[in-house]
């Protein structure tokens, strides 16, 4: 009996996780589409608007951070992983791009952030990745120049 008691109670602790992260996966688009607004609405275009159309802008801004501070206090975190090595476990490749200052494998941009609830990955985020050095560095012993490139999706 007792057995039974404490495999319900992870069962009904699972499902709470469970139907929380459903839930922040579909909020999560909300999230995305008040920042795609925002960055739509550039600086220049912003100093030129009247008052009403700058109040607006504002209560986006505000109502984004609400929504940001909503997740965080529920243990969604957002993955920025500007400038960090590439992990699969955390992000998805949506492209490559050539760029011999940075380290081969390095996510150069974040074409949109990944988020975590918990140990949960909820969404990883689509970046671009650097190609790194020029073509030349495979001259140094590397067998894989002739490798097929990774699917650019």
């Amino acid at each position: 009996m007792e057995n039974l008691r404490r495999r319900t109670e992870r069962e009904v602790v699972e499902a709470r996780s469970r139907g929380a992260a459903a839930f922040a996966a579909d909020v999560l688009s909300v999230s995305d589409n008040m920042r795609r607004a925002l960055d739509a609405v550039g600086a220049d275009l912003r100093e030129s608007v009247d008052a009403g159309v700058k109040a607006l802008i504002e209560g986006v801004e505000l109502t984004e951070r609400d929504l940001l501070r909503a997740f965080e206090k529920h243990g969604i975190k957002q993955l920025d992983p500007q400038g960090e090595k590439f992990d699969p476990n955390f992000h998805q490749a949506m492209y490559e791009v050539p760029d011999p200052s940075v380290p081969a494998g390095t996510v150069v941009q974040v074409v949109q952030p990944g988020y975590t609830l918990g140990d949960r990955m909820l969404r990883p985020a689509l970046v671009g990745v650097s190609k790194g050095g020029a073509k030349a560095a495979p001259a140094a012993g590397n067998d894989n120049a002739a490798a097929p490139e990774p699917d650019q999706t």
